[in-house]
């Protein structure tokens, strides 16, 4: 298992609300178990379909969904992409969670603007920590997805001429250090280390960046650092 990138907990300090969407009756009860087991989550709500994972995200408002890829009705990407977009429901995060670990998935998994992207061997401690890390407002990108992530925009930007272009005119020479670094992998901890400065510096860069970048998490910088051109393929390995 990589290492999960992200720190904290809820920052209200309150149980953290999770809806469940899996089209497996067994696993949704597993998952509502596991969650409700600890006391900073609490599981809000099932869902069997994307249809109702977008209409129980709606009605509960949960901090975040554990949404399965493959449902019936709707798939958990365009569920995603829905909650997303809705005004309403924009503040909801996203994880992920899906026996299949295709590059596909998870390139559409964070356009379509989830927050992470686990697999379902992932052990329990890690799921819930996992869950901690979102709700904290932070992206779960273990090192090997962020290098899967930027091989797979290699594959699509060239042919998508429509793809939308960022402006890195409002960001600083260190910020621009430290989203090479976030593309690359690399926690907080890791590129304070690196640059030599301390873990807060790096967290103040991280939010700045998302200010300016208008993402609204680590996983989205990514996105924007391969699409202001400032990551390559060739460079993000």
């Amino acid at each position: 298992m990589d290492t999960i990138v992200g720190e904290g907990a809820h920052p209200g300090g309150r149980a953290s609300r999770v809806l469940v969407a899996d089209d497996q009756p067994l696993l949704r009860v597993g998952f509502r178990l596991l969650i409700d087991s600890v006391p900073d989550l609490e599981a809000v709500g099932e869902a069997g379909t994307g249809r109702e994972a977008i209409d129980l995200a709606g009605r509960l408002r949960p901090d975040i969904v554990l949404m399965d890829v493959r449902m019936p009705d709707l798939d958990g990407l365009e569920a995603t992409r829905r909650i997303r977009a809705d005004p309403a429901t924009a503040d909801v995060k996203v994880l992920i969670l899906t026996t299949f670990d295709l590059d596909e998935y998870v390139y559409a998994a964070l356009r379509a603007g989830a927050s992470g992207f686990l697999l379902k061997d992932t052990r329990p401690s890690e799921l819930l920590a996992a869950l901690r890390v979102i709700a904290a407002g932070e992206a779960l990108l273990a090192p090997t997805v962020t290098r899967r992530l930027i091989a797979e925009f290699s594959r699509h930007m060239p042919d998508d001429p429509g793809a939308p272009s960022v402006d890195l005119g409002r960001v600083t020479d260190r910020q621009r250090e430290v989203l090479l670094l976030i593309a690359r992998g690399l926690t907080n901890a890791d590129i304070a280390e690196r640059l030599g400065v301390g873990v807060a510096t790096v967290k103040t860069h991280v939010r700045r960046l998302m200010t300016n970048l208008d993402a609204h998490d680590r996983a989205h910088l990514v996105i924007a650092a391969y699409e202001s051109g400032l990551v390559s393929a060739s460079s993000g390995h």
